[in-house]
């Protein structure tokens, strides 16, 4: 089986360290990511007149690993179509035959910006709830198809600025059967349930504790566990949310149930404590002129003394230098730090653990909105039912969806959208060889090509007119635009 594509149709460029070799369609390539799984670059596809993102992945046939992974995220993002979930718009590589076969490239949507950068923001209740509501709506589909994405953080959910939010990166996604008992290195660690910290069997609401960690996140502007190893990462979980009952400890297997068991105990503080009002942002006033008004206040007092108030070396010594000046801010402005900042501050070898109304106050939010379940009380209702220690008790995706801060952008379509094709789960527990993950993988490509048509839609094959696939694309453009515009402001 060869490539139905020829050697014209492909040029190469090369970018920074970086060598592509690309089909011509794609025209004024920059980079604009790059890491441990490939490199991802901007492009104009010439072809659809639009801006397009191509991922060409790293040393694909590197080890059994990197094939594995690379098959698994190509086939998945051929199987679903959800809009919460980045589109497969091609698939190509330059090489012709299997023998030949090294760089596979995917083309995706091109979004402006992951959750990163978006947690940055001050986002209003509108935003944060519609984003979050995009997200579960994502995550169901998945799940309505057996997969667990597994590895869901902010780099791996992309936006785009009229507030369209999309899941990608399906490279450790996994079939969802009774049980797992696997790596507890599944998911980055800062996202890790503590099922799979502890390593025992887990299942789909795995994914709802990484997206309960997102949104305490988006909420606090911090990561809520910022944990050193697996270990720290269960003290800082414990901490804040207390030791779990011995009901949940006699489903340890026996090693780490004494290990657990034998570790400090925290009581645990209700999530009013833990996210506390003063966290929101609140209506009289906007953080970020008080940031400005902190600095023209360093300049006034420069131009007053002739030299610069703080001169710190490094952060820890400029905190120092202000508060030999200024002395000790009370209590209050201690509760509003991250965990691993107030232990500094305050001197403590260990945190007692606060409620959510000091770890996520209302100072953090932005003002209530319009609608009134858009509220502080109504966003930590939600994040106290994700944050659950026990995945028994953990909230599930559907009643998720249901709840109160999310459910104002119920849409049965979206949320009851046709489930992708079954994922064949068989796979995953084959052996393969390197060659034979190239083999399957050079295989999926050839069918795509014969299968998809310039679009990256399905062709009918039943005799209908060239212009269909062309209407179709639009036609869904348009519905996503739709969609999209429920936010009507964006970012």
């Amino acid at each position: 089986m060869a490539s139905t594509s020829s050697a014209s149709d492909f040029y190469n460029v090369d970018i920074n360290d970086t060598h592509l070799c690309v089909l011509r369609r794609y025209q004024n390539l920059r980079i604009i990511g790059s890491g441990a799984q490939g490199v991802v670059c901007a492009a104009h596809d010439t072809l659809r007149d639009e801006q397009v993102a191509i991922k060409k992945l790293s040393r694909p046939f590197q080890n059994v690993t990197h094939a594995k992974r690379a098959f698994r995220e190509f086939k998945l993002m051929n199987l679903v179509n959800h809009k919460n979930i980045i589109g497969l718009l091609n698939a190509f590589t330059p090489q012709k035959t299997l023998d030949e076969f090294s760089d596979l490239y995917i083309v995706m949507e091109l979004m402006d910006a992951n959750l990163c950068q978006v947690i940055q923001m001050d986002l209003d209740h509108e935003r944060m709830s519609y984003l979050l509501y995009q997200m579960l709506c994502g995550i169901r589909h998945l799940h309505a198809a057996g997969i667990i994405h597994r590895d869901l953080k902010p780099s791996n959910i992309v936006v785009k600025s009229d507030c369209s939010l999309k899941i990608l990166d399906f490279g450790l996604a996994r079939s969802a059967g009774d049980s797992f008992m696997m790596t507890p290195y599944v998911v980055t660690r800062y996202y890790r349930a503590p099922e799979v910290i502890l390593g025992m069997g887990y299942k789909e609401n795995v994914d709802i504790w990484s997206l309960g960690c997102i949104f305490g996140e988006m909420i606090r502007g911090g990561v809520l566990y910022p944990g050193s190893d697996h270990i720290d990462q269960w003290t800082k979980i414990v901490e804040q949310l207390g030791t779990p009952s011995p009901l949940f400890m006699r489903r340890l297997q026996p090693t780490v149930r004494n290990y657990v068991e034998n570790r400090p105990h925290f009581p645990g503080f209700s999530f009013d404590k833990l996210f506390p009002d003063m966290l929101f942002p609140t209506t009289s006033s906007d953080p970020r002129l008080t940031v400005d008004i902190w600095s023209i206040g360093c300049i006034f007092g420069e131009l007053i003394r002739g030299r610069v108030l703080f001169p710190g070396t490094d952060h820890i010594d400029q905190w120092s230098k202000i508060i030999e000046q200024l002395g000790t801010p009370g209590r209050d402005f201690m509760q509003k730090l991250q965990p691993t900042v107030r232990s500094y501050v305050e001197n403590r070898p260990r945190h007692p653990g606060l409620p959510f109304e000091i770890l996520f106050s209302d100072s953090m939010f932005p003002p209530p909105a319009t609608n009134s379940n858009l509220c502080p009380a109504q966003a930590r209702d939600l994040l106290s039912k994700m944050l659950v220690i026990d995945p028994e008790q953990r909230i599930s995706v559907d009643d998720a969806l249901k709840h109160p801060y999310v459910n104002v952008w119920f849409d049965e379509a979206e949320v009851y959208a046709p489930p992708p094709q079954q994922y064949n789960h068989a796979i995953d527990s084959h052996e393969h060889s390197v060659d034979q993950w190239k083999e399957l993988i050079f295989k999926e490509i050839m069918i795509y090509e014969q299968t998809h048509d310039s679009f990256g839609l399905k062709k009918t094959f039943n005799g209908g007119s060239g212009n269909t696939a062309e209407t179709a694309h639009n036609e869904q453009t348009t519905v996503d635009g739709t969609g999209a515009t429920r936010v009507t402001n964006g970012l």
